[in-house]
């Protein structure tokens, strides 16, 4: 029989009158890869923090080989081999990369004293097999978010856990750092390390997992070998009811866009950042920005909504050039940015649904410099029904929603505005696959109604589905662009890694 590493039995846990967890039973084999899918609001979160110590279960067993576990707090998790490594990471980003790796648990002399010698040894030996190649003297703040994720990893991996909780790891990472991710993986496994593993990419499943547990609504709904379940059986154990899968029309010859753009960027350029990009958009269309990490999306988006200086470059809304460079000039003209960390840069956690939909809209909502509750009442409401947004009430903190939800409250704020342009960054990034279809159909029908939108996307499934046409970046600079029967997977990655 294979060893246990882990055995949940019948996890319960509640807040306030909310069940967050009812019944939840799941167990984990020495070497085993198991994947925990679910919709946002499915009880995953909650589950990770069960198990590794964060909150204590109000009912059931934990069980690590034979024996009965309690923990305390995370602490005793990671004194019984469990660690986790979250979305965001629990590293200090002013402190070194050897002093991070080993952040708890430095190497000491006879006196107590730490050898930072013989740290920054170990960590130059460890990080490269995690595919981190910086000097470990660096401080980690000087990293992208991949490379901590990396970091992170090594970190409770070479703590000698038996079990290491990752909840979506690759969320931030290029292709490199997944592929470096999946070798650690696998050399873990290997050495009888087990993963439990939360993630919204299915591909990623596919490949890595050998059995996936899918949460519906706080309890398990399916449990079993990865590869006895297709994906399109996975999405609808995941949603509770049978998805409408989109069927692509057959590629006909490309087309050349013939409407004039309403929007129109030209030689964005800053140093460092971006070299001579252009791009157009018209309305009713729904263009495509790819590329690698580092390769200037978010720059591009930036720049066009004013929030990013540039060394020159020029953009124009319905023929008008933006003289303000400022985010408040690119919104009067009719362009709303959705940011890709929601977190950082977009939602306010501690005030109300009601307030993070209205913030954009406000001088519109107001008369003199009076504001009218009614009219903002009327718009929230508008809004919440129409993205299908679930809170309790409009007077929710926006922080207590699940990422999905808090994703709409974005949508909305700028939908409020009634904009021409939105860009979209990373919009379905780290929300479930309910959310993220239920996003993908507001996105088409925003597109018929007039909108003109950029999609920023690491997800090339979504460029491909979504996409009019796809704009590819490389090293800051526009490398291809692509249309018709070259909008394919293989096509947007043949340019990524292209020459240009």
């Amino acid at each position: 029989m294979t060893e246990k590493v882990l055995d949940a039995a019948g996890i319960v846990k509640s807040f306030g009158g909310t069940v967050a967890l009812d019944h939840v039973s799941i167990t984990l084999a020495r070497g085993e890869i198991h994947a925990l899918v679910g919709e946002n609001g499915s009880g995953k979160s909650t589950l990770v923090k069960v198990l590794s110590g964060v909150f204590p279960p109000d009912a059931g067993l934990l069980r690590s080989g034979g024996r009965q576990m309690t923990f305390a707090d995370p602490s005793d998790a990671q004194r019984a081999g469990i660690r986790a490594v979250y979305q965001e990471d629990d590293l200090i980003a002013s402190l070194s990369l050897s002093r991070n790796l080993f952040l708890g648990r430095a190497p000491r002399n006879r006196l107590g004293l730490i050898q930072h010698s013989r740290m920054k040894e170990r960590a130059a030996e460890i990080l490269p097999a995690f595919g981190v190649h910086s000097d470990v003297r660096r401080p980690l703040g000087a990293l992208d978010d991949g490379a901590r994720k990396l970091v992170a990893v090594a970190r409770a991996i070479i703590a000698g856990a038996q079990l290491v909780i990752m909840d979506e790891p690759t969320a931030s990472m290029g292709p490199t750092d997944i592929e470096s991710l999946f070798a650690a993986i696998d050399a873990y496994r290997a050495e009888g390390g087990s993963v439990l593993l939360v993630s919204h990419r299915l591909p990623e499943l596919e490949e890595l997992s050998d059995r996936i547990t899918v949460l519906r609504e706080g309890r398990v709904a399916h449990t079993g070998p990865a590869d006895r379940i297709d994906r399109r059986t996975l999405i609808s154990v995941m949603l509770g009811r049978r998805p409408t899968l989109a069927v692509p029309a057959p590629a006909g010859p490309p087309e050349t866009p013939t409407a004039p753009p309403y929007l129109r960027a030209i030689g964005l350029t800053r140093r460092h950042a971006l070299s001579d990009v252009s791009i157009e958009l018209r309305e009713g269309e729904v263009v495509g920005l790819g590329g690698l990490l580092g390769a200037g999306r978010t720059e591009t988006a930036k720049a066009i909504a004013g929030a990013l200086p540039l060394d020159s470059g020029e953009v124009t809304v319905a023929g008008a050039p933006l003289r303000k460079r400022s985010i408040t000039g690119a919104i009067r003209a009719g362009v709303g940015l959705l940011p890709e960390n929601r977190t950082a840069e977009g939602i306010v956690p501690t005030l109300s649904v009601r307030d993070n939909i209205a913030l954009a809209a406000l001088p519109r909502l107001s008369t003199f410099g009076v504001l009218s509750n009614a009219r903002i009442d009327q718009v929230v409401d508008t809004f919440m029904r129409r993205l299908q947004i679930k809170a309790h009430s409009p007077h929710q903190k926006a922080g207590e929603l699940s990422g999905g939800n808090q994703q709409k409250v974005l949508l909305a704020r700028w939908l409020a505005t009634h904009p021409k342009v939105l860009l979209l960054d990373e919009p379905t990034r780290g929300v479930d696959i309910g959310a993220k279809a239920e996003l993908a159909d507001l996105l088409d029908e925003l597109a018929v109604n007039g909108l003109a939108i950029l999609l920023i996307s690491s997800d090339l499934e979504e460029l491909v589905n979504s996409c009019d046409r796809v704009v590819v970046l490389r090293d800051g600079a526009v490398i291809t662009e692509l249309i018709g029967r070259g909008i394919t997977e293989e096509g947007i990655i043949s340019a990524m890694v292209s020459a240009g």
